[in-house]
Protein backbone atom coordinates (compact mmCIF):
# COMPACT_ATOMS: atom_id res chain seq x y z
CA UNK A 1 0.00 0.00 0.00
CA UNK A 2 1.40 3.37 -1.06
CA UNK A 3 0.55 6.52 0.88
CA UNK A 4 1.32 10.23 0.67
CA UNK A 5 2.59 12.45 3.44
CA UNK A 6 1.20 14.15 5.40
CA UNK A 7 -1.18 11.38 6.50
CA UNK A 8 -3.39 13.79 8.47
CA UNK A 9 -3.48 16.95 6.43
CA UNK A 10 -4.06 20.46 7.62
CA UNK A 11 -3.85 21.84 11.15
CA UNK A 12 -2.88 18.67 13.06
CA UNK A 13 0.42 19.54 14.82
CA UNK A 14 2.37 17.81 17.59
CA UNK A 15 1.05 14.27 17.03
CA UNK A 16 1.02 11.63 19.75
CA UNK A 17 -0.09 8.13 18.70
CA UNK A 18 -0.77 4.89 20.58
CA UNK A 19 -1.97 1.43 19.61
CA UNK A 20 -4.63 -0.41 21.60
CA UNK A 21 -5.23 -3.85 20.10
CA UNK A 22 -5.79 -3.34 16.39
CA UNK A 23 -6.79 0.31 16.79
CA UNK A 24 -4.64 3.42 16.73
CA UNK A 25 -5.46 6.70 18.44
CA UNK A 26 -3.91 10.12 17.97
CA UNK A 27 -4.15 13.53 19.62
CA UNK A 28 -2.97 16.90 18.32
CA UNK A 29 -2.57 20.43 19.62
CA UNK A 30 -5.58 22.73 19.36
CA UNK A 31 -4.27 26.04 20.81
CA UNK A 32 -7.12 28.58 21.21
CA UNK A 33 -9.68 26.42 19.40
CA UNK A 34 -12.62 24.62 21.00
CA UNK A 35 -13.47 21.79 21.54
CA UNK A 36 -9.91 21.10 22.66
CA UNK A 37 -7.51 18.34 21.62
CA UNK A 38 -8.97 16.33 18.72
CA UNK A 39 -8.83 12.57 19.28
CA UNK A 40 -8.52 10.68 15.99
CA UNK A 41 -8.80 6.98 15.17
CA UNK A 42 -7.26 4.77 12.50
CA UNK A 43 -7.12 1.08 11.71
CA UNK A 44 -4.35 1.29 9.10
CA UNK A 45 -2.12 4.11 10.45
CA UNK A 46 -2.79 6.18 7.32
CA UNK A 47 -6.47 7.17 7.29
CA UNK A 48 -7.52 9.16 10.33
CA UNK A 49 -10.94 10.31 11.50
CA UNK A 50 -11.75 12.58 14.44
CA UNK A 51 -13.86 10.61 16.93
CA UNK A 52 -13.96 13.05 19.83
CA UNK A 53 -12.13 15.69 21.84
CA UNK A 54 -10.48 15.60 25.24
CA UNK A 55 -12.25 18.79 26.42
CA UNK A 56 -15.81 19.35 25.23
CA UNK A 57 -17.43 21.25 28.11
CA UNK A 58 -16.80 25.02 27.95
CA UNK A 59 -16.87 25.30 31.74
CA UNK A 60 -13.98 22.81 31.98
CA UNK A 61 -11.47 25.14 30.33
CA UNK A 62 -11.79 28.89 29.88
CA UNK A 63 -10.15 30.03 26.64
CA UNK A 64 -12.07 33.30 26.40
CA UNK A 65 -9.07 35.53 27.16
CA UNK A 66 -6.39 33.27 25.70
CA UNK A 67 -4.26 34.96 23.03
CA UNK A 68 -3.77 33.57 19.54
CA UNK A 69 -1.58 30.44 19.39
CA UNK A 70 -1.68 30.08 23.17
CA UNK A 71 -3.96 27.58 24.90
CA UNK A 72 -3.49 23.84 24.35
CA UNK A 73 0.03 22.82 23.37
CA UNK A 74 1.44 19.38 22.52
CA UNK A 75 -0.88 16.78 24.08
CA UNK A 76 0.07 13.17 24.68
CA UNK A 77 -2.29 10.19 24.69
CA UNK A 78 -1.50 7.21 26.92
CA UNK A 79 -3.30 3.94 27.67
CA UNK A 80 -2.94 2.26 31.05
CA UNK A 81 -5.11 -0.19 33.02
CA UNK A 82 -8.00 0.06 30.55
CA UNK A 83 -8.15 3.86 30.67
CA UNK A 84 -7.11 6.52 28.19
CA UNK A 85 -5.17 9.48 29.53
CA UNK A 86 -4.56 12.76 27.73
CA UNK A 87 -2.07 15.24 29.16
CA UNK A 88 -1.28 18.63 27.63
CA UNK A 89 0.19 22.05 28.32
CA UNK A 90 -2.22 24.88 28.95
CA UNK A 91 -0.22 27.88 27.73
CA UNK A 92 -1.62 30.91 29.51
CA UNK A 93 -0.99 34.53 28.58
CA UNK A 94 2.22 36.03 29.90
CA UNK A 95 2.25 38.23 33.00
CA UNK A 96 5.73 39.72 33.24
CA UNK A 97 4.84 41.90 36.23
CA UNK A 98 4.33 38.89 38.53
CA UNK A 99 7.61 37.02 39.09
CA UNK A 100 5.75 34.08 40.64
CA UNK A 101 3.31 33.73 37.77
CA UNK A 102 3.55 30.44 35.84
CA UNK A 103 2.31 30.91 32.29
CA UNK A 104 2.62 27.20 31.54
CA UNK A 105 0.65 24.58 33.42
CA UNK A 106 -0.22 20.97 32.62
CA UNK A 107 -3.70 19.47 32.47
CA UNK A 108 -4.70 15.80 32.53
CA UNK A 109 -7.97 14.13 31.52
CA UNK A 110 -8.98 10.48 31.46
CA UNK A 111 -11.74 8.31 30.01
CA UNK A 112 -12.70 4.66 29.64
CA UNK A 113 -13.39 5.34 25.96
CA UNK A 114 -10.96 6.93 23.48
CA UNK A 115 -13.67 9.20 22.06
CA UNK A 116 -14.64 10.36 25.56
CA UNK A 117 -16.26 11.93 27.39
CA UNK A 118 -13.12 12.76 29.33
CA UNK A 119 -12.98 13.86 32.94
CA UNK A 120 -12.69 17.45 34.03
CA UNK A 121 -9.03 18.53 33.69
CA UNK A 122 -6.75 18.05 36.66
CA UNK A 123 -4.05 20.71 36.90
CA UNK A 124 -0.44 19.67 37.42
CA UNK A 125 1.80 22.45 38.70
CA UNK A 126 4.75 22.27 36.31
CA UNK A 127 5.85 25.46 34.55
CA UNK A 128 7.07 23.70 31.41
CA UNK A 129 5.75 22.49 28.07
CA UNK A 130 4.90 19.36 26.10
CA UNK A 131 4.12 16.70 28.72
CA UNK A 132 4.05 12.97 28.02
CA UNK A 133 3.39 10.01 30.30
CA UNK A 134 5.60 7.02 31.04
CA UNK A 135 5.19 4.03 33.39
CA UNK A 136 8.34 2.13 34.30
CA UNK A 137 8.61 -1.60 34.81
CA UNK A 138 8.28 -1.17 38.58
CA UNK A 139 4.95 0.62 38.14
CA UNK A 140 6.24 4.08 39.02
CA UNK A 141 4.57 6.77 36.96
CA UNK A 142 6.18 9.80 35.39
CA UNK A 143 5.42 12.89 33.36
CA UNK A 144 8.16 13.99 30.96
CA UNK A 145 8.37 17.62 29.83
CA UNK A 146 10.80 20.00 28.18
CA UNK A 147 13.49 21.24 28.60
CA UNK A 148 14.94 18.16 26.89
CA UNK A 149 13.68 15.24 29.01
CA UNK A 150 12.72 16.61 32.43
CA UNK A 151 10.93 14.01 34.55
CA UNK A 152 8.31 14.49 37.27
CA UNK A 153 7.19 11.49 39.31
CA UNK A 154 3.40 11.22 39.66
CA UNK A 155 1.10 9.47 42.09
CA UNK A 156 -0.70 6.23 41.21
CA UNK A 157 -3.56 7.87 39.30
CA UNK A 158 -1.35 10.44 37.50
CA UNK A 159 -3.14 13.36 39.19
CA UNK A 160 -0.40 14.80 41.40
CA UNK A 161 3.31 15.51 41.20
CA UNK A 162 4.98 13.80 44.17
CA UNK A 163 8.67 14.64 43.69
CA UNK A 164 10.77 17.54 42.39
CA UNK A 165 11.70 17.41 38.70
CA UNK A 166 14.86 15.62 37.63
CA UNK A 167 16.67 15.79 34.31
CA UNK A 168 16.90 12.42 32.61
CA UNK A 169 18.66 13.71 29.48
CA UNK A 170 19.76 17.28 28.94
CA UNK A 171 19.47 17.12 25.14
CA UNK A 172 22.14 17.76 22.53
CA UNK A 173 22.36 21.49 23.15
CA UNK A 174 20.39 22.50 20.07
CA UNK A 175 17.92 25.30 20.67
CA UNK A 176 14.23 25.06 21.63
CA UNK A 177 13.89 21.49 22.86
CA UNK A 178 10.30 20.28 22.95
CA UNK A 179 8.04 17.27 22.53
CA UNK A 180 9.95 14.81 24.75
CA UNK A 181 9.02 11.14 25.07
CA UNK A 182 10.67 8.32 26.97
CA UNK A 183 10.13 4.73 25.86
CA UNK A 184 11.74 1.51 27.02
CA UNK A 185 12.82 -1.26 24.67
CA UNK A 186 15.22 -4.18 25.13
CA UNK A 187 16.55 -2.85 28.40
CA UNK A 188 17.20 0.69 27.19
CA UNK A 189 15.43 3.92 28.03
CA UNK A 190 15.19 5.98 24.85
CA UNK A 191 14.76 9.72 25.25
CA UNK A 192 13.25 11.21 22.09
CA UNK A 193 13.37 15.01 21.92
CA UNK A 194 12.56 17.56 19.21
CA UNK A 195 15.17 20.30 18.85
CA UNK A 196 16.07 23.13 16.52
CA UNK A 197 12.85 25.12 16.84
CA UNK A 198 9.47 24.26 15.37
CA UNK A 199 10.13 26.09 12.09
CA UNK A 200 12.58 25.28 9.32
CA UNK A 201 15.47 23.23 10.74
CA UNK A 202 13.23 21.35 13.17
CA UNK A 203 14.35 17.82 13.94
CA UNK A 204 14.36 14.84 16.29
CA UNK A 205 17.33 13.75 18.41
CA UNK A 206 17.64 10.61 20.52
CA UNK A 207 19.72 9.30 23.41
CA UNK A 208 19.56 6.11 25.50
CA UNK A 209 20.53 4.78 28.89
CA UNK A 210 20.25 1.59 30.94
CA UNK A 211 18.88 3.69 33.80
CA UNK A 212 16.05 6.22 33.69
CA UNK A 213 18.24 8.83 35.36
CA UNK A 214 21.51 7.31 34.31
CA UNK A 215 24.11 8.54 31.89
CA UNK A 216 22.57 8.95 28.44
CA UNK A 217 24.48 8.17 25.28
CA UNK A 218 23.59 10.28 22.26
CA UNK A 219 22.54 8.46 19.12
CA UNK A 220 25.36 8.42 16.52
CA UNK A 221 22.73 8.89 13.80
CA UNK A 222 21.28 12.14 15.20
CA UNK A 223 19.23 13.85 14.03
CA UNK A 224 17.08 10.83 13.27
CA UNK A 225 14.61 13.14 11.48
CA UNK A 226 15.29 16.48 9.80
CA UNK A 227 14.66 18.01 6.41
CA UNK A 228 17.99 19.25 5.07
CA UNK A 229 16.88 20.17 1.53
CA UNK A 230 15.21 23.62 1.63
CA UNK A 231 13.62 23.07 -1.78
CA UNK A 232 11.65 19.97 -0.82
CA UNK A 233 7.87 20.42 -0.40
CA UNK A 234 7.84 18.97 3.15
CA UNK A 235 9.70 21.03 5.76
CA UNK A 236 9.67 21.62 9.53
CA UNK A 237 9.84 17.89 10.30
CA UNK A 238 10.15 17.06 13.99
CA UNK A 239 8.32 16.58 17.31
CA UNK A 240 7.78 12.84 16.93
CA UNK A 241 6.69 9.68 18.70
CA UNK A 242 7.08 5.99 17.83
CA UNK A 243 4.39 3.34 17.65
CA UNK A 244 4.61 -0.40 16.97
CA UNK A 245 1.99 -1.88 14.64
CA UNK A 246 0.23 -5.24 14.91
CA UNK A 247 2.92 -6.89 12.78
CA UNK A 248 5.77 -5.76 15.02
CA UNK A 249 6.87 -3.05 12.60
CA UNK A 250 7.67 0.41 13.93
CA UNK A 251 6.58 3.81 12.67
CA UNK A 252 7.30 7.41 13.63
CA UNK A 253 4.67 10.12 13.62
CA UNK A 254 5.94 13.67 13.51
CA UNK A 255 4.82 17.15 12.58
CA UNK A 256 5.72 18.78 9.30
CA UNK A 257 4.75 21.74 7.14
CA UNK A 258 4.18 21.88 3.38
CA UNK A 259 5.58 24.83 1.45
CA UNK A 260 3.09 27.01 -0.38
CA UNK A 261 4.70 29.39 -2.87
CA UNK A 262 8.00 29.70 -1.07
CA UNK A 263 8.74 29.15 2.59
CA UNK A 264 5.14 29.64 3.66
CA UNK A 265 3.10 26.97 5.40
CA UNK A 266 -0.49 28.09 4.96
CA UNK A 267 -1.91 24.86 6.34
CA UNK A 268 0.13 25.04 9.50
CA UNK A 269 1.89 22.00 10.91
CA UNK A 270 0.50 18.66 9.84
CA UNK A 271 0.92 15.00 10.83
CA UNK A 272 3.33 12.85 8.81
CA UNK A 273 4.50 9.25 9.21
CA UNK A 274 7.57 7.29 8.18
CA UNK A 275 8.86 3.74 8.80
CA UNK A 276 11.34 3.06 11.57
CA UNK A 277 14.16 0.53 11.30
CA UNK A 278 16.28 -0.70 14.19
CA UNK A 279 20.01 -1.00 13.69
CA UNK A 280 22.11 -3.94 14.83
CA UNK A 281 23.53 -1.81 17.63
CA UNK A 282 20.07 -1.00 19.01
CA UNK A 283 19.40 2.48 17.61
CA UNK A 284 16.56 3.42 15.34
CA UNK A 285 16.40 5.34 12.08
CA UNK A 286 13.34 7.13 10.74
CA UNK A 287 13.01 6.67 6.98
CA UNK A 288 16.59 5.40 6.89
CA UNK A 289 17.77 8.82 7.99
CA UNK A 290 16.74 10.41 4.71
CA UNK A 291 14.33 12.97 6.15
CA UNK A 292 10.59 13.12 5.49
CA UNK A 293 9.24 11.24 2.49
CA UNK A 294 6.51 12.53 0.22
CA UNK A 295 5.46 9.04 -0.98
CA UNK A 296 6.03 5.91 1.05
CA UNK A 297 5.21 2.22 1.32
CA UNK A 298 2.65 1.75 4.04
CA UNK A 299 2.15 -0.85 6.74
CA UNK A 300 1.22 -4.42 5.90
CA UNK A 301 -2.28 -3.81 7.21
CA UNK A 302 -5.54 -3.86 5.21
CA UNK A 303 -6.54 -0.38 4.10
CA UNK A 304 -9.45 0.88 6.20
CA UNK A 305 -10.33 4.23 4.69
CA UNK A 306 -9.85 6.60 1.80
CA UNK A 307 -8.38 10.04 1.34
CA UNK A 308 -10.93 12.76 1.97
CA UNK A 309 -11.36 15.19 -0.91
CA UNK A 310 -14.37 17.06 0.37
CA UNK A 311 -16.36 18.10 3.41
CA UNK A 312 -20.06 18.90 3.38
CA UNK A 313 -22.35 19.72 6.28
CA UNK A 314 -26.04 20.47 5.80
CA UNK A 315 -26.46 20.92 9.55
CA UNK A 316 -29.26 18.35 9.67
CA UNK A 317 -28.02 16.76 12.90
CA UNK A 318 -28.65 17.90 16.45
CA UNK A 319 -24.86 18.11 16.91
CA UNK A 320 -22.15 19.82 14.93
CA UNK A 321 -19.70 17.69 12.98
CA UNK A 322 -16.56 16.82 14.94
CA UNK A 323 -14.54 18.52 12.20
CA UNK A 324 -15.75 21.97 13.23
CA UNK A 325 -13.75 24.19 15.58
CA UNK A 326 -14.83 27.34 17.42
CA UNK A 327 -12.36 30.15 17.99
CA UNK A 328 -12.19 29.99 21.80
CA UNK A 329 -15.23 29.02 23.87
CA UNK A 330 -18.56 29.15 22.05
CA UNK A 331 -21.66 30.98 23.20
CA UNK A 332 -24.28 28.31 22.73
CA UNK A 333 -27.07 30.75 23.62
CA UNK A 334 -26.37 32.50 20.30
CA UNK A 335 -26.26 29.36 18.19
CA UNK A 336 -28.81 26.68 17.33
CA UNK A 337 -29.33 23.67 15.09
CA UNK A 338 -32.96 23.25 14.08
CA UNK A 339 -34.12 20.70 11.55
CA UNK A 340 -37.51 22.39 11.24
CA UNK A 341 -36.10 25.59 9.78
CA UNK A 342 -35.32 25.79 6.10
CA UNK A 343 -31.80 26.88 7.13
CA UNK A 344 -30.50 24.53 9.79
CA UNK A 345 -27.64 26.43 11.45
CA UNK A 346 -28.53 29.75 13.03
CA UNK A 347 -25.91 32.06 14.50
CA UNK A 348 -27.09 35.27 16.14
CA UNK A 349 -24.77 38.21 15.76
CA UNK A 350 -22.42 38.62 18.71
CA UNK A 351 -20.84 41.77 20.05
CA UNK A 352 -17.31 41.73 18.66
CA UNK A 353 -15.57 41.68 15.31
CA UNK A 354 -13.09 39.01 14.20
CA UNK A 355 -10.15 41.16 15.29
CA UNK A 356 -11.17 40.86 18.94
CA UNK A 357 -10.50 37.79 21.08
CA UNK A 358 -13.94 38.19 22.66
CA UNK A 359 -15.68 37.47 19.33
CA UNK A 360 -17.93 34.42 19.71
CA UNK A 361 -19.14 31.61 17.45
CA UNK A 362 -16.61 31.88 14.65
CA UNK A 363 -17.03 28.33 13.34
CA UNK A 364 -14.15 26.95 11.27
CA UNK A 365 -12.98 23.91 9.32
CA UNK A 366 -9.32 23.06 8.75
CA UNK A 367 -7.92 23.76 5.32
CA UNK A 368 -6.04 20.65 4.17
CA UNK A 369 -4.92 21.44 0.60
CA UNK A 370 -3.63 24.48 -1.25
CA UNK A 371 -6.37 24.29 -3.88
CA UNK A 372 -10.00 24.17 -2.81
CA UNK A 373 -13.41 25.76 -3.12
CA UNK A 374 -15.47 26.57 -0.04
CA UNK A 375 -19.08 27.72 -0.24
CA UNK A 376 -22.07 28.37 1.96
CA UNK A 377 -25.71 29.44 1.57
CA UNK A 378 -26.73 32.16 3.99
CA UNK A 379 -29.85 34.23 4.67
CA UNK A 380 -29.18 37.41 6.61
CA UNK A 381 -31.16 40.65 6.78
CA UNK A 382 -28.46 42.87 8.26
CA UNK A 383 -28.55 46.14 10.11
CA UNK A 384 -25.77 48.67 9.76
CA UNK A 385 -22.42 47.24 10.93
CA UNK A 386 -23.86 43.74 11.41
CA UNK A 387 -22.28 41.08 9.23
CA UNK A 388 -22.45 37.37 8.51
CA UNK A 389 -20.72 35.15 5.98
CA UNK A 390 -17.47 33.36 5.17
CA UNK A 391 -14.03 33.82 6.67
CA UNK A 392 -10.56 32.52 5.85
CA UNK A 393 -9.10 32.81 9.32
CA UNK A 394 -5.63 32.57 10.81
CA UNK A 395 -5.88 34.77 13.91
CA UNK A 396 -7.43 37.96 15.26
CA UNK A 397 -4.64 39.83 13.44
CA UNK A 398 -4.78 38.07 10.07
CA UNK A 399 -7.91 36.96 8.23
CA UNK A 400 -10.23 37.62 5.31
CA UNK A 401 -13.95 38.06 5.80
CA UNK A 402 -16.48 37.90 2.98
CA UNK A 403 -19.90 38.72 4.28
CA UNK A 404 -23.31 40.28 3.93
CA UNK A 405 -23.85 43.62 5.64
CA UNK A 406 -25.74 46.90 5.16
CA UNK A 407 -24.35 50.34 4.35
CA UNK A 408 -26.34 53.53 3.82
CA UNK A 409 -29.51 51.48 3.66
CA UNK A 410 -28.22 49.14 0.95
CA UNK A 411 -27.64 45.43 1.42
CA UNK A 412 -24.18 44.52 0.19
CA UNK A 413 -21.56 41.81 0.05
CA UNK A 414 -18.17 43.14 1.19
CA UNK A 415 -14.67 41.71 1.04
CA UNK A 416 -12.43 42.83 3.92
CA UNK A 417 -8.96 41.66 4.89
CA UNK A 418 -6.72 42.14 7.89
CA UNK A 419 -2.96 41.78 7.33
CA UNK A 420 -2.01 42.66 10.91
CA UNK A 421 -2.59 46.35 10.19
CA UNK A 422 -6.30 46.64 10.80
CA UNK A 423 -9.15 45.92 8.41
CA UNK A 424 -9.05 47.02 4.77
CA UNK A 425 -12.06 47.08 2.46
CA UNK A 426 -11.11 45.40 -0.81
CA UNK A 427 -14.42 45.57 -2.68
CA UNK A 428 -18.19 45.49 -2.24
CA UNK A 429 -21.25 44.69 -4.34
CA UNK A 430 -24.92 45.54 -3.81
CA UNK A 431 -27.28 42.54 -3.54
CA UNK A 432 -31.09 42.23 -3.55
CA UNK A 433 -33.18 42.17 -0.41
CA UNK A 434 -34.96 39.13 1.01
CA UNK A 435 -33.03 36.50 -0.89
CA UNK A 436 -30.51 33.85 0.11
CA UNK A 437 -26.93 34.45 -1.00
CA UNK A 438 -24.30 31.90 -1.96
CA UNK A 439 -20.81 32.95 -0.89
CA UNK A 440 -17.80 31.17 -2.35
CA UNK A 441 -14.02 31.32 -2.11
CA UNK A 442 -11.80 29.59 -4.65
CA UNK A 443 -8.21 29.10 -3.49
CA UNK A 444 -5.19 28.26 -5.63
CA UNK A 445 -1.93 28.45 -3.72
CA UNK A 446 -1.55 32.01 -2.44
CA UNK A 447 -4.48 33.33 -4.49
CA UNK A 448 -8.04 33.53 -3.16
CA UNK A 449 -10.97 34.57 -5.35
CA UNK A 450 -14.24 35.57 -3.67
CA UNK A 451 -17.59 35.44 -5.49
CA UNK A 452 -21.31 35.37 -4.77
CA UNK A 453 -24.56 34.35 -6.41
CA UNK A 454 -28.26 34.63 -5.67
CA UNK A 455 -29.24 31.60 -7.77
CA UNK A 456 -26.19 29.30 -7.40
CA UNK A 457 -25.64 29.51 -11.15
CA UNK A 458 -24.51 33.01 -12.04
CA UNK A 459 -21.57 34.07 -9.88
CA UNK A 460 -20.09 37.55 -9.66
CA UNK A 461 -16.51 38.03 -8.53
CA UNK A 462 -16.24 40.59 -5.75
CA UNK A 463 -12.47 40.56 -5.51
CA UNK A 464 -9.22 38.63 -5.54
CA UNK A 465 -6.68 38.62 -2.71
CA UNK A 466 -3.15 37.63 -3.72
CA UNK A 467 -0.69 36.79 -2.35
CA UNK A 468 -2.24 35.61 0.91
CA UNK A 469 1.06 35.12 2.69
CA UNK A 470 -0.43 36.81 5.76
CA UNK A 471 -2.51 33.63 6.16
CA UNK A 472 0.62 31.58 6.94
CA UNK A 473 2.67 30.69 9.98
CA UNK A 474 5.58 32.73 8.62
CA UNK A 475 3.58 35.48 6.90
CA UNK A 476 3.72 38.13 9.62
CA UNK A 477 7.17 37.95 11.25
CA UNK A 478 6.39 40.59 13.86
CA UNK A 479 3.50 38.42 15.16
CA UNK A 480 5.72 36.11 17.22
CA UNK A 481 3.42 33.21 18.07
CA UNK A 482 1.87 31.77 14.91
CA UNK A 483 1.37 28.03 15.25
CA UNK A 484 -2.02 27.12 13.85
CA UNK A 485 -2.41 27.39 10.08
CA UNK A 486 -5.48 28.72 8.26
CA UNK A 487 -9.07 27.54 8.66
CA UNK A 488 -12.18 28.49 6.67
CA UNK A 489 -15.75 28.73 7.93
CA UNK A 490 -18.67 30.94 8.88
CA UNK A 491 -19.35 33.73 11.38
CA UNK A 492 -21.83 36.40 12.43
CA UNK A 493 -21.21 39.51 14.53
CA UNK A 494 -22.65 42.97 15.08
CA UNK A 495 -19.51 45.11 15.19
CA UNK A 496 -20.21 46.15 18.77
CA UNK A 497 -23.67 47.58 18.09
CA UNK A 498 -25.37 45.11 20.44
CA UNK A 499 -27.91 44.07 17.80
CA UNK A 500 -28.90 40.40 17.91
CA UNK A 501 -29.87 39.32 14.40
CA UNK A 502 -30.11 35.74 13.13
CA UNK A 503 -27.86 34.54 10.31
CA UNK A 504 -29.17 31.30 8.84
CA UNK A 505 -26.67 28.98 7.15
CA UNK A 506 -28.29 26.22 5.12
CA UNK A 507 -25.08 24.31 4.42
CA UNK A 508 -21.33 24.61 4.14
CA UNK A 509 -19.01 22.63 1.88
CA UNK A 510 -15.35 22.39 0.92
CA UNK A 511 -14.08 20.60 -2.16
CA UNK A 512 -10.34 20.02 -2.15
CA UNK A 513 -9.04 20.07 -5.70
CA UNK A 514 -5.33 19.14 -5.41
Amino acid sequence: MIYNNPVHRGFFPDPSVIRVGENYYKVNSSFQYFPCIPVSHSRDLIHWEIIGHAVTEPEYLDLSEIKDSHGIWAPDIFYYNNEFYVVATMRLNDNFEDKNYAARQQILMKSKNPEGPYSKPVWLDANSIDPSLFVDDDGRKYMVTAKAATVYELNDDFTEIIAPPRTAWQGTGERCSEGPHIMKKDGYYYAIVAEGGTGYGHGINVARSKELFGEYEECPYNPVMRQIDPEKPIQRAGHGKLVEDTNGDWWAYYLCGRRNGGNYTTLGRETAMNPVTWTDDGWFLINQGEGPSEVQNGPNIPMCGEEKKSFFDDFDSDKLSLEWEFVRNPDYSNLSLNKERECNLRIWTGDDNLDNISAKNTLLHRESEFCFTAETKVEFEADENCRAGLTCYYSTATYVRYNITRKQGKKIVELVLNRNNGEELVAESEIPENTPVYLKVRTEGQKREFMFSTDMENYMVTGIVSPCTFLCDEGVPEDRKRHTGTLTGVFANNGGTGNRIPADFDWFGIKFEC
